[in-house]
């Protein structure tokens, strides 16, 4: 008598690795700050992925954590726990040498004071050549390089002059050139156009969405200035460590053949399902400790709490 062997039911299918496929991924990144007694969390379990050859900016309240998690991007910082990934290298599994090697070959940073970018005694084009020097890379290349990025972003002619010589736009896209010297696949920005006025900002950074668009460089912009997050097809707001919410942007056409902008805002769920309420919500529905979540056809519902 023979008997038919019981079917065991399939596993689950593991899910996908959180960003992949992105160029940048975070997971629940931590970075905590020990100030003599005090422990301050910078970040608490942040969630990001950026895409190759974007160009996005995030934005933030003082304390939000914004720059911490660009010092972490940029290898200067070393996060606390969680995940953060840059290409193939663990921001979290690295060595002073891979730093160094991180810092050389895949990132550019571009601080907001020039003064930090730039060497007082060097030409413009001496200071984009330096990093290529210290690569090795050969001097005929070297010099190819310099000459085109100057180039590119305007300041050609003044490959002779020194930082004194130069205004502060002139000074800020010569800190983009050399951040990008070495061909990194990202260029981290803090701040670029946030001791310049409002034409010169609009300068410099039109400045980078060429190299964007030029050269491909994934390019992440840390600003203050809504003028500048505005001009990007996605802005990522962080609030108390986390990111907050999105605005995405793109181009529609209306009936009269007129070229237009929309700009749509999206609450962003982390990977343990937190969504932050903007303020306002909260305080126009008095919605405090304890809300009542529903489940409707197609979408969930947030309710006060009555009893509380």
């Amino acid at each position: 008598m023979s008997t038919t062997p019981l079917s065991l039911p399939k596993p689950p299918e593991k899910a996908p690795e959180f960003g992949r496929d992105a160029l940048i991924a975070c997971e629940s990144l931590v970075r905590i700050y020990q100030t003599g007694s005090i422990e301050v969390q910078a970040l608490q379990g942040l969630d990001l992925t950026v895409e190759s050859g974007e160009m996005v900016a995030v934005v933030g309240a003082s304390g939000s954590g914004k720059s911490t998690l660009l010092s972490i991007l940029a290898g200067i910082d070393a996060p606390t726990a969680g995940k953060a990934r840059v290409d193939t290298w663990d921001l979290l599994d690295m060595s002073r040498s891979d730093r160094v090697r991180y810092r050389r070959q895949t990132v550019g940073f571009v601080r907001q004071q020039t003064a930090s970018n730039l060497v007082p005694y060097l030409t413009a084009h001496q200071m984009v050549d330096l990093p290529m020097t210290a690569a090795r890379t050969p001097a005929r290349a070297r010099k190819a390089r310099a000459t085109e990025l100057l180039d590119m972003l305007g300041v050609g002619e003044l490959a002779g002059r020194r930082p004194a010589q130069l205004s502060g736009g002139q000074q800020m896209r010569v800190a983009i050139a050399v951040a990008l010297a070495n061909q990194p696949r990202v260029l981290f920005a803090d701040e670029p156009t946030g001791e310049l006025d409002t034409a010169t900002s609009a300068e410099v950074f039109g400045a980078l969405r060429d190299v964007n668009r030029q050269l491909g460089v994934t390019i992440v912009v840390v600003t203050h200035d809504p003028e500048v997050s505005g001009q990007v097809e996605r802005t990522i707001s962080i609030r108390d460590g986390r990111t907050s919410s999105e605005v995405l942007r793109r181009s529609a056409v209306n009936g009269d053949g007129d070229t237009h902008v929309i700009a749509e805002e999206y609450a962003v769920m982390d990977r343990a399902g937190r969504v932050q309420v903007p303020r306002e919500y909260r305080e126009a529905l008095a919605l405090t400790r304890r809300v009542r979540l529903a489940l409707e056809a197609d979408h969930v519902s947030i309710k006060p709490d009555i009893n509380s």
